[in-house]
């Protein structure tokens, strides 16, 4: 839900724009994202949607951007590049599946990062949370959201949100699904049922 202050105060304040960032879903969608991101003016996915989960983020969100990840087939390919690169409120964002991460950065992305450094790197693939501010790269953001779907080594399933307005980046919150692993994810559940009784 975009909040434009300048519309109900008069001035000239930014418009502010809610981000929802999921990653490696792997297949499976938990239900409670549509919720979660309810508030989200865009959802963007950075790779590896395996089956059925694209179409169901595509109407589930107005404003939905993807890159395909190296699990994906040529379905997802036909529809989503390997790298998206665009503006947002101001802030320059790439969005790509395989990158690294500060300090080790992917070599099919180095050279293009040293010498067109985005505001906001975007990347998933290892499946690990990971935000950092890359002081190298100009205090360029770099987010990795982790994974959001069951397959995998991950130990917890997480998603981020975060806040773009007059070329910042601001607010990354951090939104925990739960451990891993269908059972698992049944377990916790009940815990939570229980809990609530």
């Amino acid at each position: 839900m975009r909040f434009d202050l300048a519309h109900h105060t008069g001035s000239t304040l930014p418009s502010i724009m809610e981000i929802g960032l999921i990653s490696d879903t792997h297949g499976f969608l938990d239900p409670r994202v549509p919720k979660l991101f309810e508030t989200c003016d865009e959802v963007w996915h950075a790779g590896d949607f395996g089956p059925s989960v694209a179409e169901r983020l595509e109407l589930a969100f107005p404003v939905f951007r993807g890159v395909h990840g190296n699990i994906d087939d040529e379905e997802i390919q036909d529809r989503y590049p390997e790298n998206l690169r665009f503006e947002c409120e101001g802030v320059h964002v790439w969005l790509t599946h395989i990158a690294g991460r500060p300090g080790r950065y992917d070599r099919r992305v180095r050279a293009k990062l040293k010498s067109d450094p985005p505001d906001l790197l975007i990347c998933g693939h290892s499946h690990i949370l990971h935000v950092e501010k890359d002081a190298r790269l100009g205090n360029m953001q770099y987010l990795n959201p982790g994974a959001a779907g069951h397959h995998g080594f991950h130990l917890q399933r997480t998603l981020l949100k975060f806040q773009l307005a007059d070329g910042e980046i601001s607010r990354i919150r951090l939104i925990e699904l739960g451990p891993r692993g269908r059972r698992a994810s049944l377990m916790n559940s009940l815990e939570n049922l229980d809990e609530a009784n």
